[in-house]
């Protein structure tokens, strides 16, 4: 058993997810009756979740609580890469919605609850931001986990080193931790490819094809243009090496988890092999998994449009203009989970003139559509996180004037 244990180890983890990619396929293919199978996605699913949110909590306060100086302007460099991102994500989005104008067949009402004005978006974050940090570990509200993580990390600063020391070997073990759990990915993604083609085939397609193709070209634009262009700037270096290691690494995972929260053990661990800092990845990377939400952008985007343009109300650029900047801040407010982003519609259809009810008719067509567009959504996002957190150390390692190899 154990040698067989060393060899599934020793394949590489990108080949042991196309392994079971394609025999998830072909189950829910083949033999949909199979349905067992999809408790295998659902358990790796439920354990990323379960154990991300204790180890951005310990990896944070470790960080912090030893952190050496300088590390502050790294955490600004980032924070003005994921939101400059997302802008230039909804920007994109609007110029593909205005290019490619698509219209949705509205069917019948939905009832679910969602925000309707941007303060109720802010009203939000800061109810998360003071909750109790115990009630935000079990919640999964990684705001509230990062928010009571920074303050104990630097009330930490003063602790003993023997303190330090513990915190620092507890973040080990839960890093051990995750890993163990990773190594089950290829299991968890055959359950999950499975129950996404048991269940909508390519049904999918055949009534909302041209939202989607847009949708998916707007995210694509953003992931091969707009944030290489970013890096390139920053690094003045051929990004491409980079974005698709990060794509590969971390961008196939969240694609099948549809979680940026699910995907931060995954991240982590890619940012170890890239050889960051951990003290400076331990945060960026939670916080990535917040407030760096292009594919969140382009979609709130690129939905109320269509709901404004099925309802034959003009909207003009300046509109679109602010419309980007409300997409922006409603797509940092979008939980890190599955569908996250789709609630969010109505408020920005709000800003366009459009009803509750048709907002809501469009947040349903979002559901449909999810199975590709919150999971491209997700890579997009996730692997951004990477990127950019790498991308702001190395730009610090090159103004010391070290050699930088990606």
């Amino acid at each position: 058993m154990k040698k067989i244990l060393n060899l599934y180890v020793k394949v590489p983890l990108i080949l042991k997810i196309a392994i079971g990619i394609v025999i998830g396929a072909l189950l829910g293919k083949f033999v949909p009756q199979a349905s067992f199978v999809a408790v295998f996605g659902d358990v790796f699913v439920g354990a990323l979740k379960a154990v991300a949110p204790l180890l951005v909590f310990v990896l944070v306060i470790a960080s912090l609580a030893s952190a050496g100086k300088g590390i502050g302007g790294r955490f600004k460099t980032v924070i003005v890469f994921y939101l400059l991102s997302t802008f230039l994500a909804a920007i994109v989005a609007v110029l593909g919605s205005y290019i490619f104008k698509v219209t949705l067949p509205l069917a019948d009402s939905a009832t679910q609850s969602a925000p309707s004005s941007l303060g109720d978006v802010f009203k939000t974050l800061l109810s998360n931001m003071v909750m109790n940090p115990v009630t935000a570990i079990a919640n999964g509200n990684y705001l509230g986990i990062l928010c009571w993580a920074v303050v104990l990390g630097l009330a930490l600063r003063a602790a003993s080193d023997k303190t330090k020391e513990v915190l620092s070997d507890l973040s080990a073990a839960v890093s051990k931790a995750v890993s163990w759990v990773i190594q089950l990915a290829p299991f968890g993604i055959l359950g999950l490819v499975y129950s996404s083609v048991g269940e909508y085939g390519e049904k999918i397609f055949a009534d909302y094809g041209k939202v989607l193709l847009l949708l998916v070209g707007c995210m694509l634009a953003v992931a091969l243009i707009v944030d290489p262009l970013i890096v390139a700037v920053a690094l003045k270096r051929n990004p491409y090496p980079l974005v698709f290691k990060c794509f590969k690494e971390s961008g196939i995972t969240a694609f099948f988890t549809r979680s940026s929260a699910a995907n931060i053990p995954v991240n982590m661990k890619l940012c170890e092999k890239l050889g960051l800092d951990k003290e400076h990845y331990s945060v960026a990377i939670p916080l990535g998994a917040t407030i760096n939400m292009d594919g969140a952008a382009i979609t709130i985007t690129v939905m109320s449009l269509a709901a404004a343009f099925s309802q034959g109300i003009e909207v003009n650029i300046l509109i679109a203009i602010l419309l980007s900047f409300v997409a922006t801040l409603g797509a940092c407010g979008a939980s890190g989970v599955a569908g996250g982003s789709l609630l969010l519609i109505p408020m920005a259809c709000s800003l366009l003139g459009v009803g509750q009810d048709v907002a809501m008719q469009v947040v349903a067509v979002g559901f449909i559509i999810g199975v590709v567009q919150d999971s491209l959504e997700t890579a997009i996002n996730s692997s951004g996180d990477v990127i950019f957190c790498a991308t702001a150390e190395y730009r610090e390692r090159l103004k010391r004037g070290e050699k930088v190899e990606f």
